[in-house]
């Protein structure tokens, strides 16, 4: 599988999620923080992401007479390339757009959930914004939102920091005027 058939389905998204900041969790971890998924599945779907090489073992302890893996994502290669992108058909965006909703919303319903969920406090934000923008507008945009997001993707899991899911998507709802 490549790496676009491995990041396309929810559960598989919504442990790279988790992998996030450099860190190193375990299939237990793994599957607390997915708890509608099935053991089962997160192990499945964990050995996916594994031989696909999107995640590696970067550790392993014997644990009450079982060998614990710890797992670490390979940034490098949990991203769809721009060769892969302009390769998708209109129905292979609207799967993976389904996918990335489908993973927002459990994501979304997984903090919910929490009995600590304060909205406000936590500065939960899903506003949507219509923009008219030209095509060297939204070139400005999109730069300007990447110069201010990827410095924050080094980031490491630290006292008083939260970690959050940032899903800025953007698309024309409707053609320029001529």
């Amino acid at each position: 599988m490549d790496s676009l058939e491995l990041l396309a389905h929810p559960i598989r998204l919504r442990i790279v999620h988790a992998m996030g900041g450099g860190r190193l969790l375990t299939t237990a971890q793994l599957c607390a923080r997915i708890p509608e998924a099935s053991k089962a599945t997160v192990y499945r779907h964990i050995d996916l992401l594994v031989t696909g090489g999107i995640l590696e073992v970067a550790e392993e302890r014997r644990v009450r007479g079982a060998v614990e893996r710890h797992y670490r994502l390979r940034q490098d290669r949990a991203v769809i390339g721009p060769e892969a992108v302009r390769s998708l058909t209109p129905a292979d965006h609207r799967q993976a757009f389904a996918t990335a909703m489908t993973a927002l919303l459990a994501e979304f319903n997984a903090y919910l959930d929490r009995e600590q969920a304060d909205p406000v406090a936590d500065q939960v934000g899903y506003r949507q914004h219509a923009l008219w923008l030209s095509p060297e507008e939204l070139d400005q945009l999109i730069g300007e939102m990447r110069a201010a997001i990827v410095p924050k993707l080094a980031n490491r899991p630290g006292p008083g920091r939260a970690q959050y899911l940032l899903s800025p998507i953007h698309f024309p709802v409707e053609a320029p005027p001529q």
